[in-house]
């Protein structure tokens, strides 16, 4: 593995929100201004592809990254701010097994994003 792509990983196993390529080139050019946005692209791309991110679209027309070793957990995006709020919900949880065994199916894996904006 390049320098490069280290401090890339580094940025995204350190990051506490799911930045896009260009959060992520933001934070890698503080440590090394030589990282390219291609280099960005390149390597969050492999990282998707071999399972060490993952990647998300919340939408808002750019991909959005985290590292793939996290806990499972769901998204709540605030369509104000973009802000993405990670959280657990173990009635949710359940109840997702449930429809898929009532389904016919065994649930392996899922993904669940919800779309909001503050309560006034």
């Amino acid at each position: 593995m390049t320098e490069q792509r280290k401090i890339i990983a580094a940025v995204l196993s350190e990051a506490k929100d799911h930045p896009d390529a260009e959060g992520v080139l933001a934070r890698a050019a503080k440590i090394d201004k030589n990282i390219s946005l291609a280099t960005v692209y390149r390597t969050l791309r492999l990282f998707a592809e071999t399972g060490i991110i993952e990647a998300h679209d919340f939408r808002d027309g750019r991909a959005r990254y985290e590292a793939a070793d996290n806990d499972h957990h769901d998204h709540l995006i605030d369509l104000t701010t973009g802000d993405v709020i990670e959280f657990v919900d173990e009635e949710i949880e359940a109840l997702q097994i449930r429809i898929a065994k009532k389904l016919g199916y065994e649930l392996v894996d899922h993904r669940l994003e919800l779309y909001g904006r503050p309560l006034k």
